[in-house]
């Protein structure tokens, strides 16, 4: 993603004292409320499970790998994309908290520049925001369409421009339409680019007046006040238009320290910012979110969207951890269905006799409707700890999985054999975890005998 050469705005006032945020403040004011989904499988997570001896790793798992940032969808793929939001947007509805998505598949993204790529053509574009919306649920999701593609039009003609603001008025329409408790923002550039007139023109033309909102300062470094003077200005750009309603998301992932040069990939005077809440205090602001996320290259120095351990240290060191408890991975119980579900009493079986350094299984059916069930299984450790473990069933019944989460399922047939996940492997004695699952059943959905070992 690039970040274009400053073009200072003018006027721009500070409202609020730049810097890092360290608690939740006053109730919130926008239109959004919950607690953010902290993406258990990201990028960040994963380094910190394998990397626990990198005297970096306390550091990043504290300030950064803690707190909920978004899932970017960016490898185009038409056939997955349904099942992939579905995977993440069911995981975050059954620990009851929101997703943050970031689409990023728009034809010509980053005008062919580091972060090249997307659909091939708009009519593919439109094909995959279509099995996307379809994985969506019925739940509250924040979309954030499509970074840059609506500041950065430098690479297109009259026609394809025109195109690409058809696009995103179609894709905004097509995900509202498939769940109409998702919250879409367009692409506000930041304020150091377009002047909020302009930018607001553009928002307009790209079908603004059908989504909640637009987002500012995504993968930028602009203060928080300096973003808030700048959406305050484009909202007030927007209500003369004739459009009024719209917030603004600001990215505070990397802006608590110097502002400057958009790229951050050799820039150690970049700092994390406010930590990312819906609770803002603040009419005009949905979120304070991380949609960039801490620690994930540009593209100057290394390769866009790969993790470098010593961005993220370099953001976090020095920076006061979270005064708020970090976001937890998802305590799984299922989603509720649209349909009324009937629940079970609760049954479980466990994997008895467990021997010091092995480990135990416990099998729970949270919620059952029509054909569907959700059932969460919990592991403990034996009198020693461990560091990795693996459960093992067999389906006397015809159940089957149809979505996973907090463990890597390996099925042959009706059996099962369920690893941890990187996260959530190593459990002192005593401890436990546990991983969750969405399935079908029909006639008789009896509860399956558990093995669990520790390999």
């Amino acid at each position: 993603m690039r970040r274009m050469a400053p073009v200072l705005v003018a006027g721009v006032v500070a409202v609020a004292a730049a810097g890092v945020w360290l608690g939740s403040g006053s109730a919130s004011a926008g239109s959004l409320s919950g607690t953010l989904y902290r993406d258990p499988d990201s990028n960040v997570v994963r380094w910190v499970a394998a990397n626990g001896g990198d005297s970096r790793a306390a550091v990043i798992r504290t300030n950064i790998a803690s707190q909920p940032q978004a899932r970017w969808f960016a490898n185009f793929n038409i056939s997955t994309a349904q099942q992939e939001a579905a995977a993440f947007v069911g995981a975050a509805n059954a620990a009851n908290q929101v997703p943050v998505i970031s689409v990023y598949e728009i034809t010509n993204r980053d005008c062919g520049g580091a972060s090249a790529g997307g659909a091939p053509d708009l009519n593919q574009y439109q094909t995959w925001v279509g099995n996307f919306s379809r994985g969506l649920g019925n739940r509250l999701v924040v979309i954030i369409l499509e970074t840059d593609s609506i500041a950065l039009q430098t690479c297109l003609n009259q026609q394809t421009l025109a195109a690409r603001n058809a696009a995103l008025s179609q894709a905004t329409q097509t995900i509202k339409s498939a769940n109409p408790n998702a919250k879409v923002y367009l692409d506000g550039g930041h304020s150091t680019w377009n002047s909020a007139s302009e930018q607001a023109n553009r928002l307009r033309a790209a079908g603004i007046q059908f989504a909640d909102g637009f987002y500012t300062n995504v993968s930028n470094f602009n203060s928080t006040s300096s973003e808030v003077n700048y959406g305050r200005q484009i909202i007030s750009a927007l209500n003369g238009a004739g459009v009024s309603g719209k917030r603004q998301i600001i990215d505070t992932s990397r802006n608590g320290g110097a502002a400057g040069d958009w790229c951050g990939d050799d820039n150690t005077d970049r700092r994390l910012g406010r930590y990312p809440t819906l609770d803002t205090g603040d009419a005009n602001i949905d979120g304070y979110l991380w949609v960039k996320l801490p620690g994930e290259a540009d593209g100057c120095a290394f390769q866009a969207g790969s993790f470098q351990p010593q961005l993220a240290f370099s953001l976090a060191n020095g920076v006061a951890p979270p005064v708020t408890p970090p976001s937890s991975p998802p305590p799984n119980s299922p989603p509720p269905s649209s349909s009324s579900p009937s629940t079970p009493p609760s049954s479980s079986s466990s994997s008895p006799n467990t021997p010091p350094g092995a480990c135990s299984a416990t099998y729970r059916i949270d919620s059952q409707w029509n054909n569907g069930f959700g059932a969460t299984v919990t592991v403990r450790a034996g009198t020693s700890a461990i560091g990795s473990w693996i459960v093992r069933w067999t389906f006397a019944n015809g159940q089957t999985i149809s979505q996973l989460w907090n463990g890597v399922d390996t099925p042959s047939g009706a059996a099962h054999a369920v690893r941890n996940a990187p996260h959530n492997g190593t459990l002192g004695a005593g401890a436990s975890t546990s991983f969750g699952f969405n399935g079908t059943w029909s006639g008789t959905n009896s509860t399956p005998t558990l093995t669990c070992t520790s390999p």
